[in-house]
């Protein structure tokens, strides 16, 4: 059963400052431990300011890995793509981040979304331990269907149990995103998770008795409890 850890912050601002502290600590805590941070980033506008304030702290960035948990499959300069997010928060100019190692999802430049998930795939098992791969901290979004990653409510996604990465659909785009076994095998999992539009969807996830096929983002289900962090406006009293 997959348990979960509630940090209510006060507005987004708060969440946002709570978001970028706990993904520092993390950082340095695992850096205590291994040569090398493997992180996996969600897109999307909640997590934007985390990011933004996560980019300026002094961290040994130097080794860091950052991920994508998923992309659209449109170019990296598109204003849809998390690329372009990250380029206009975590990885602004003059920031301490730029000196982190980013793997970005290789999409219109490939034949196929299908094409871009077996690339992504291989850079993965490349670059990661274990087998799924495992990473030390995994960022989720929850959508007001919810959704996470783009393990999309209806997506034959949802189904893939052998892959680590396959293609799902949702919102007028197709999408390269983790599967639920990945997402499942990191050490740490957090959902960051923003607004009044979003109070039905957490409190699904929250269910224990909730659909995995209504609800994906019931699909992670790490072996560490999964912490939520969200703001009163998300996290009302239930």
């Amino acid at each position: 059963m997959t348990k979960y850890e509630i940090q209510v912050s006060e507005d987004k601002n708060s969440l946002a400052l709570a978001a970028s502290d706990l993904i520092t600590q993390i950082i340095q805590s695992t850096l205590k431990n291994k040569t090398r941070a493997k992180i996996a980033l969600c897109g999307g506008s909640t997590p934007k300011a985390a990011y933004s304030l996560l980019g300026k702290n002094k961290l040994e960035w130097t080794n860091v890995d950052l991920f994508l948990g998923d992309e659209r499959w449109v170019d990296n300069e598109s204003q849809d793509s998390n690329c372009f997010l990250l380029n206009n928060s975590l990885f602004k100019e003059g920031n301490p981040s730029l000196e982190a190692s980013f793997f970005s999802v290789s999409t219109v430049d490939l034949p196929s979304p299908e094409d871009s998930a077996n690339d992504y795939e291989t850079i993965l098992r490349n670059n990661l331990d274990g087998d799924p791969p495992k990473f030390d901290l995994i960022l989720l979004g929850l959508g007001d269907d919810g959704h996470t990653a783009s393990l999309f409510p209806g997506s034959d996604a949802l189904f893939e149990r052998d892959s680590l990465i396959t293609v799902g659909e949702g919102k007028g785009h197709k999408r390269i995103t983790f599967t639920s076994k990945l997402l499942s095998s990191a050490d740490n999992v957090v959902f960051l998770i923003s607004g009044s539009a979003k109070q039905i969807a957490l409190k699904r996830l929250l269910d224990q008795s909730e659909s995995w096929e209504r609800t994906p983002a019931k699909l992670v289900s790490p072996n560490s409890e999964i912490i939520v962090l969200a703001d009163k406006d998300a996290y009302p009293s239930f």
